[in-house]
C-alpha cells in the first residue's frame, strides 16, 4: 500500500483543530500532501495541531465558516501561498444548536428557530461556502480536485429530537449530489462521508462522557463487533475519497458506521 497517496497535493481541512478534522489533517500529511491548511475557530488547538505535524507540512488559519468572506479569504490565502487547492475537506460542523449547552432537544412542536439558524449557518451555509470557493479556485487553476463534505448517518433517517441537526445533514447530501453533477464537467469530484457516533471532543462534550464511556454507549447499536469506531476510521475514508484510489467516485456518500444503518 502506498504511503504517498497525496504526494504533492495541497489540502484544506475545515474544523481541523480537533476530532475527525485533526485526524484527517495528520493522515493527509502522512500520505505526502505538500501542504495541509487547517482552518478552525479554535486558534490555540489549531496552532498546536499544525506545530505537531510540522510547519513545513501544515499551516493554521482562523476561519469561521459562517462568514463567507472568511471562507473566501481562506481559499485565496491558500492559493496565494501554495499555488492551488487540490483537496477541500469541508468538515466544520456543530452537534448542538444552542450555544453554551451540552445537548439539544429540538423538536418540531417547539422548534427554536434562532438556534436553528445558528446551526444551519455552520452546518449548511458554511459547508456550501467552502464548496463554492474551493470549486472556484479549482476551476480557475484547472485542477481536477476532490471535495469531501462531512455528513452523518443521521442524513439517512429521522429523529425524535435534534431536528435541526438531522435536517442539516440531509442538506449536506443535497449539496453533494448537486455539486457533483455541476462540477463534473470541470473534472472535480464531490463526495461525502457519513460517520456513526465517534467519540470526538465535540460528542464527549455534548454527552458529558469520557471517550471510552461514549464508545460503550453507542457500541450496542452497531452490528460489526470487535471494533470500535474511531476518528481514524473516518479519516481513512476521507483519504480514499481525496486520493486517486477513488478517481471515478463522485456524488457518493460513504457511510462509516460499523453496520449501524444495516442493523
Amino acid at each position: 500500500m502506498s504511503n504517498n497517496k497525496l504526494e504533492g497535493k495541497v489540502a484544506v481541512v475545515t474544523g481541523g483543530a480537533s476530532g475527525i478534522g485533526k485526524a484527517t489533517a495528520s493522515l493527509f500529511a502522512d500520505h505526502g500532501a505538500r501542504m495541509v491548511v487547517i482552518a478552525d475557530i479554535q486558534d490555540e488547538l489549531g496552532q498546536q495541531v499544525a506545530a505537531s505535524i510540522g510547519s513545513q507540512k501544515c499551516s493554521y488559519i482562523h476561519c469561521d465558516v459562517t462568514d463567507e468572506e472568511q471562507v473566501r479569504a481562506l481559499v485565496e490565502w491558500t492559493v496565494q501561498n501554495y499555488g492551488q487547492i487540490d483537496i477541500m475537506f469541508s468538515n466544520a460542523g456543530i452537534l448542538c444548536s444552542k450555544k453554551g449547552t451540552s445537548n439539544s432537544n429540538q423538536v418540531v412542536l417547539d422548534l427554536d428557530l434562532e438556534a436553528f439558524d445558528h446551526l444551519f449557518a455552520v452546518n449548511v451555509r458554511g459547508m456550501a461556502a467552502c464548496v463554492k470557493h474551493a470549486a472556484r479556485a479549482m476551476v480557475d487553476k484547472r485542477v481536477r480536485g476532490s471535495i469531501i463534505c462531512t455528513a452523518s448517518v443521521t442524513a439517512s433517517f429521522g429523529g425524535d429530537k435534534n431536528t435541526d441537526y438531522f435536517m442539516s445533514k440531509h442538506a449536506v447530501l443535497g449539496l453533494v449530489k448537486s455539486a457533483s453533477k455541476q462540477l463534473g464537467a470541470h473534472g472535480i469530484r464531490v463526495n461525502s462521508v457519513s460517520p456513526f457516533a465517534v467519540a470526538t471532543p465535540a460528542l464527549c462534550s455534548q454527552t458529558r462522557l469520557e471517550a471510552e464511556e461514549a464508545e460503550k454507549l453507542y457500541e450496542p447499536y452497531t452490528c460489526l463487533k470487535g471494533v470500535v469506531l474511531k476518528e481514524k476510521h473516518v479519516a481513512d475514508a476521507v483519504l480514499f475519497l481525496a486520493s486517486q484510489d477513488s478517481d471515478l467516485v463522485t456524488g457518493h456518500d460513504m457511510v462509516v458506521d460499523a453496520g449501524f444503518l444495516g442493523k
